[in-house]
């Protein structure tokens, strides 16, 4: 906790009102941790986004309203840390204001850099006029090096309460059950390695979630096991609690034009979830896990498909590793752990 004088933060981000997200943990750990925390919502434009791209006049003028209600927000509250999370729409003249009244700032970017991302050019712009950023992957790290000052790598964590192993009662069993499952997306331009290794496991009990998958081309044997678009947390929890295998892939960008090496969020809630996990060589997974020990790595599909027969056969050596991924995870990987690595950074200054 900390001392008996609040901590206020004005956070910066973006709710999505479907279900939980990144923003929604990272306010309650703030909180949690002994914070004042003051919420704005950084892409409440008075425009719809699709007349905001097609008029730069209007956009800018939007923008400005946006960052004069920021500003005004923090001269009220007067926090000693303002937080953002994206970084494109925070403007540098916001950033200088707040920093002529004390207010320290900071940026937590958590997308990878892709060279498709229309605010690419903003956000390495805007970077520079933070005191401090925090990027989740080392991919971030190479981008805004020669850009900003203190750069800080700090990934993805989970919430306890609500990554955590379910009860498997038997309606829970029967619904969700399978060998094999993953949630995620399934557009098919941006994800052809992700669709391919899937296709590869369609003779296990496979079960798989999230938007995109309609784009799958109608001869893929990977159609009769897509089960659905959305999948809430409270839903998803249950799954990675019944299903034998958790597997992951992580975004690559198709084009090879930009590095993606953090972990994502999905490997930190899945092993919350006291699952075992079956996760693509990502760079970054090595500084945080070690393979076999608290998850398994595959390499390729040929290597894909050796282990997912394995562990299948090995019950009490894939409970093994489930338990020890937990145990990890909870111990140095939660929200709580993260903002606490905030606080103590920019107070040191």
């Amino acid at each position: 906790m900390l001392s008996k004088r609040k901590f206020k933060v004005l956070f910066s981000s973006n709710k999505n009102p479907n279900f939980e997200t990144f923003t929604d943990y990272i306010e309650k750990a703030l909180n949690e941790v002994g914070c004042e925390t003051l919420f704005f919502e950084n892409r409440h434009f008075l425009l719809p986004g699709r007349i905001r791209d097609k008029v730069r006049l209007l956009n800018n003028g939007d923008l400005y309203i946006l960052n004069r209600r920021l500003l005004n927000k923090a001269i009220e509250f007067k926090p000693l840390l303002f937080l953002e999370d994206g970084g494109w729409n925070i403007l540098p003249a916001t950033l200088k204001a707040m920093n002529k009244v004390g207010i320290v700032t900071a940026l937590w970017t958590n997308d990878p850099p892709r060279f498709q991302d229309r605010h690419l050019n903003s956000l390495k712009k805007n970077a520079s006029y933070y005191d401090h950023v925090f990027v989740t992957g080392s991919e971030g790290v190479d981008f805004f090096k020669n850009t900003v000052n203190c750069l800080h790598l700090l990934p993805f964590a989970c919430d306890p309460d609500y990554h955590k192993p379910m009860k498997i009662t038997n309606s829970v069993k029967d619904r969700y059950s399978y060998d094999v499952c993953f949630v995620g997306s399934g557009w098919e331009e941006l994800y052809p390695y992700r669709i391919k290794l899937l296709e590869g496991l369609t003779d296990f009990k496979l079960g798989v979630w999230g938007p995109g998958w309609e784009t799958l081309s109608s001869m893929s044997p990977l159609k009769k096991f897509i089960n659905g678009a959305h999948l809430k947390t409270a839903e998803w929890v249950k799954l990675f609690s019944t299903s034998k295998i958790v597997f992951h892939s992580h975004f690559q960008d198709p084009l090879n034009l930009m590095p993606n090496y953090q972990v994502n969020p999905r490997v930190f809630e899945a092993l919350a979830c006291g699952s075992f996990l079956l996760v693509d060589d990502q760079k970054d997974i090595s500084c945080f896990f070690k393979n076999g020990e608290h998850l398994v790595i595959y390499k390729d599909m040929n290597d894909l498909r050796a282990r997912v027969a394995y562990y299948l056969n090995n019950d009490d050596e894939r409970k093994r590793i489930a338990d020890c991924g937990r145990k990890e995870v909870l111990k140095k990987h939660t929200y709580k752990h993260r903002v606490k690595d905030i606080i103590n950074t920019v107070t040191k200054g």
